[in-house]
């Protein structure tokens, strides 16, 4: 007996051509949150990204569910410990997008860097052309400034080679680990670098760049006490959950010059961004974009497709 799979957030072709090939009926077309609890009742298992939400009231009405399957690393959209309890396996792709929102993290680091979208957005006339140049010129490199990584999983590991890439220094915060060792793998000579790892307040007080890379565990890690200790014209990066950072607050510390700018990728209450970040004008801001490239995108799809496909033939 095949299963009925929704794909509700959207996956690459062949992921569902592949799921289609193994014997499974796929439903491409996207369910709205209203409507999920009387119609994914009719489903064995559904993928998702970001935007739907596996919640236990939405879990409990759907008896038939064998899994359910996040495309990307977070899961703070599902609810993962009462699926489990359910006997409904919980299934995400970690290694898949790594790359990807790392070099995105990275991108939001020379940007602020070098003030690239304060051109972009305001280099519109001859006379901002000499406003901006002139604006522009005090401006500084990466290079030997101190990058301060929150989180030391896949996506900072990465991270971390680029930054050294680019001869930044580079200290670690995670309380999950004793070693923040990386393999570099320059011109196919491969060697390990230990990094220091140090605790959350040393390294917001040291840090030229602050870059967070941990999922949300119910509380800001960046709040007013945070940024409190940070140094003056710091640059932060939030590649990994809006919610891990106060905007309130930060939005309070790019005003006083705390901080000189910020790259944003993730935002609270997604898709609705708060109008005080839009508006600053040294705030950088992607739409949640870490793990939308067609290389990620395609790993993820393959790994779902063989993390399901195992699933199904342990339900034999």
């Amino acid at each position: 007996m095949s299963w009925k799979i929704l794909v509700n957030d959207g996956m690459e072709e062949e992921g569902i051509l592949a799921l289609r090939a193994f014997g499974f009926e796929v439903d491409g077309e996207p369910i709205s949150q209203e409507h999920l609890k009387s119609k994914l009742q009719n489903y064995d298992g559904i993928i998702v990204r970001s935007a739907t939400k596996v919640r236990k009231d939405l879990i409990e009405i759907c008896p038939n569910l064998k899994f359910i399957a996040r495309g990307g690393v977070g899961m703070d959209n599902i609810d993962v410990e009462y699926a489990k309890s359910k006997n409904i396996q919980v299934i995400n792709t970690p290694a898949a997008s790594s790359r990807s929102v790392a070099e995105l993290a990275m991108a939001h680091i020379l940007s602020c860097t070098r003030g690239l979208f304060i051109s972009s957005r305001e280099l519109n006339s001859d006379e901002n052309f000499v406003k901006l140049k002139k604006q522009m010129s005090s401006f500084q490199e990466v290079k030997s400034k101190k990058l301060f990584l929150i989180g030391f999983g896949r996506i900072g590991r990465e991270l971390s080679k680029m930054a050294l890439g680019a001869e930044m220094e580079v200290i670690v915060h995670d309380p999950y680990i004793k070693i923040a060792e990386i393999e570099l793998d320059i011109m196919g000579k491969k060697f390990n670098v230990n990094l220091p790892l140090v605790d959350l307040d040393e390294g917001l007080q040291q840090a030229d760049y602050i870059s967070i890379h941990t999922p949300f565990s119910g509380n800001p890690i960046l709040s007013k006490r945070e940024f409190g200790l940070m140094k003056k014209n710091v640059i932060l990066i939030n590649t990994s959950r809006g919610e891990n950072i106060d905007e309130s607050a930060l939005i309070e510390a790019l005003e006083s010059g705390k901080v000189q700018a910020a790259g944003l990728d993730v935002f609270q209450n997604e898709p609705n961004i708060s109008p005080s970040i839009l508006k600053q004008r040294n705030v950088g801001v992607t739409p949640h974009i870490g793990a939308s490239t067609k290389e990620a995108q395609a790993r993820i799809a393959i790994e779902l497709v063989e993390k399901i496909k195992d699933c199904f033939n342990n339900h034999q």
